[in-house]
């Protein structure tokens, strides 16, 4: 893959992240075997005040003796603002810290919020012995506060990976009147009621080389529901989406990969446009691929798609051959 490929494609692919309650060990255990791209095991708002105890055990548990082979491990642990947090890190990271590839911050409301997670993580890395920045940790927006400091958030740790919309407290926090997570507020009839958070969220996240992942879609039965909420993300440009339960996974992968031919397409321009700026194409910086004139905005746009299929692991169909003569 190109060294200037974006840093967010680089990461192991993030295009189904899977949410699962720490205070379930048989769904801890069923997740392993499930196609998502990450699963993030849960102790906020899935567990219940008296479970929190236990569910950091069963986590602890889960992540050093299951077999998650191929996906991102992530722990979300509580809202800062809650007596939790502090509890949940150190149990977890101490505990699995080896088997933890990142930390999932909700509510963030500021950047001093992922330095402190930063900090402890340090510490905590520094005294069990762990790669000090190995672990990471991804930043959850769910209120006007977080997306006013979303800049801030987003360059405020060389650990940060990710941000994601968190939809519901979101809408619950500007007072949006509807209760179906993700669908359009009734009476709005003059555009996409989300697309000025999304977007926000997407530049933050791109001006710092991070994922954007969208948030869940609750109406878990409702397949063409997620495919349609889903599409909106990933048309701008989003990386991926929560999933809430396992049907839900192939249609995450599905939409936030390229289709094959968008995919040969990608790769057939990376091919021509490098083939014609050689010495042996003419070094020319504008050329012909079929009847679309290619230059190096077309190649930059290309990296991206060609970047998302390839952490996809879709394979070509076709190949570039240099014009003879």
């Amino acid at each position: 893959m190109p060294e200037e490929t974006l840093q967010q494609s680089a990461l192991r692919p993030r295009r189904s992240c899977l949410a699962v309650p720490g205070s379930s060990p048989k769904m801890l255990g069923k997740a392993q075997a499930l196609p998502a791209d990450q699963v993030f095991l849960d102790l906020e708002d899935s567990v219940a005040a008296p479970a929190k105890e236990g569910a950091r055990a069963n986590i602890v548990s889960a992540l050093t003796e299951g077999d998650w082979a191929g996906k991102t491990r992530v722990v979300r642990v509580n809202d800062l603002t809650t007596r939790w947090t502090y509890r949940d890190v150190v149990t977890v990271v101490e505990g699995a810290g080896a088997n933890l590839d990142a930390v999932m911050l909700p509510k963030v409301q500021s950047a001093d919020q992922v330095v402190w997670l930063d900090l402890l993580l340090r510490q905590i890395e520094e005294t069990m012995g762990f790669e000090v920045g190995r672990i990471g940790i991804e930043a959850q927006i769910e209120n006007a506060a977080g997306l006013i400091a979303v800049d801030a958030i987003a360059a405020a740790s060389t650990r940060l990976q990710t941000i994601i919309f968190g939809p519901a407290d979101f809408m619950a926090s500007i007072n949006m009147r509807t209760l179906v997570v993700g669908e359009q507020p009734p009476g709005y009839d003059v555009g996409d009621a989300y697309h000025y958070v999304l977007m926000r969220l997407l530049m933050a996240a791109r001006a710092n080389d991070l994922q954007a992942i969208d948030g869940p879609y609750l109406q878990i039965k409702d397949l063409e529901g997620f495919r349609r909420v889903a599409r909106r993300s990933a048309a701008l440009g989003f990386d991926g989406k929560w999933v809430l339960h396992p049907g839900q996974i192939d249609v995450a992968n599905e939409v936030y990969s390229p289709a094959q031919d968008d995919y040969d397409h990608a790769e057939l321009i990376l091919e021509a446009y490098d083939w014609h700026t050689s010495e042996a194409g003419g070094a020319r910086g504008a050329v012909m691929l079929g009847e679309e004139m290619i230059d190096e905005a077309s190649r930059k746009m290309a990296l991206v798609v060609a970047a998302k299929g390839r952490a996809a692991g879709l394979q070509r169909t076709s190949s570039f051959e240099p014009p003879q003569g």
